[in-house]
Parts: C-alpha cells; structure tokens; sequence
C-alpha cells in the first residue's frame, strides 16, 4: 500500500509519499481551513500515486477524530469528513505523535516539537501518546508563548535557545557539520544540566565551548563529551555489554540495560 503523509503545521503543510525520499509543502497560516488543505493537496501531489492518506493536525484527536479547532489556523476542523474531500481513506493523528512515530527507534521517547507551537508526544515501544503540554502555564505564559515562534521573536534567538534548555539534563547537538547551533551562554552554568555532548567532528562545533576530544571533561557545570570522546565512550559501553553476554546465554540487553550499563562506566 502506498501512503501519503500529511502534516498540517501553522506556517506550512508538509507532504511525503511511501517509497520516495521527495518532500513538498505549500503554506498554511492562521485562518487556515480543512478546504484549503484539501486544495493544496490536491494540487500538489497531481502526479503522485498514493492509495491511503495519513493525516497529522495541531490539535487534540482522539480515535481518529479531531476534538478542538487548531488555535493556530483556521475554523471548520471538528467534524470535518477528509476520506470524502480526499477520496482516499483518511488516517487522523496529532501532528507530534504522528512525527513522534516517524522518529521512533525503539524504547521510550519524549518528543518535543519546536516549530510554530510545540508538539509534544511519548512513545514507548511502538505506542505513542499525545501529551499536549504545549498549554501548561510556565514563567507567567505558557511553554508554547515561550518556546513556539511567538517566543523565538520576543526573546531573540540566543535567549530563546536558553529558555528551551531550562531545566534539560541532557544537551546533544547532531545538527549540520560545521554549523554553531548553541551558544556558549546558552547551557554554561545550567545547574540541571549533567551531560553535554555534541557528535560533529568540524569546527566550528555545534556547542560552543565544547572540544571535539572531550571525554567527561569538567567544563561549564557539566560533564561534556566531543565527538572523538563519543566514540571512546561508545566502545567502553561495546564492550561492556559483550562482556556481560558472556556471563550467562540466556540475556537480551535491551536499551535501558545498556543505559545502566553506560551509567555504571560513568559513575
């Protein structure tokens, strides 16, 4: 079966299609409606084959049904029949856990969608659940006010990638080699923050103030690790986990085992 996917956002309307790495996308924006996604549809995926359709929206669904409008688009969500208006069968998500299980590995995940708002889901082995904490009050507005769009144009980009990193544990940077994506004052001296890791090799790092040899440095309140430091780690753990199957036949280390495995070489 051929699936198109779909992904309703604020800003733009996402599409891709079963077996093609090609993506496309029109512009959506707020007063954005069900017929206007159907039109966009429509018009730009003439020349594909799809046989059903996967559908993800920025808003509360519950078996396959949207419960609240979109505060982000337009009217006209609730109720509205997209298997007739499409023609194809129709498969309803929330837009984060849709990309939530897109993005899923295996284990447990938190997603955190930072784009015009902020989609949250968990998944864990395979079943995903919207959160929509988006809404939750923090600092006198909500984690959306902050971290959404609207936050990246109050606050400027260097504060607002501070306010995202308030209260993480974890900072990892795998972005584009060669491109500085934090700042240095944006996770130095965070007292939440216990490891600081960033995967690319090129100078400039993603996180700056991190060394591509790090290997549990001491540096900024946190321990960090640099790419080459990543590789050491991850043989340390290889073998860790190889010693332990040998100890009995019987074992599968699954992702959290091997996690306190990991723990266990840093404690």
């Amino acid at each position: 079966m051929r699936v198109l996917v779909v992904d309703v956002g604020g800003t733009h309307v996402k599409l891709m299609h079963s077996g093609s790495p090609e993506a496309r996308k029109f512009d959506s924006g707020d007063g954005f409606t069900p017929a206007q996604v159907v039109a966009g549809v429509k018009a730009t995926t003439a020349d594909w084959k799809y046989d059903a359709i996967t559908l993800g929206i920025p808003s509360p669904v519950i078996r396959g049904k949207v419960m609240e409008e979109p505060w982000n688009l337009g009217k006209g969500w609730v109720g509205f029949d997209w298997a007739a208006a499409l023609g194809k069968p129709v498969k309803i998500l929330n837009d984060a856990a849709m990309q939530a299980l897109g993005s899923d590995e295996g284990g447990r995940m938190l997603f955190l969608g930072l784009g015009s708002g902020l989609g949250t889901a968990l998944v864990d082995q395979g079943r995903v659940v919207s959160l929509e904490l988006a809404h939750l009050p923090f600092k006198d507005q909500t984690f959306e006010d902050l971290m959404g769009q609207r936050g990246l144009k109050s606050l400027g980009e260097d504060r607002w990638r501070a306010v995202v990193l308030e209260g993480a544990e974890l900072l990892l940077s795998a972005g584009p080699a060669g491109v500085r994506l934090i700042p240095r004052e944006a996770w130095e001296g965070r007292a939440s923050l216990r490891a600081v890791a960033d995967v690319n090799a090129v100078p400039p790092l993603g996180i700056e103030g991190i060394e591509v040899t790090d290997n549990s440095e001491k540096r900024g309140g946190g321990i960090t690790f640099g790419a080459l430091g990543i590789g050491s780690l991850k043989m340390k753990i290889h073998k860790a986990c190889i010693a332990r199957l040998f100890e009995r036949n019987d074992q599968v280390l699954d992702a959290e085992t091997i996690l306190d495995v990991a723990r266990a070489l840093n404690a």
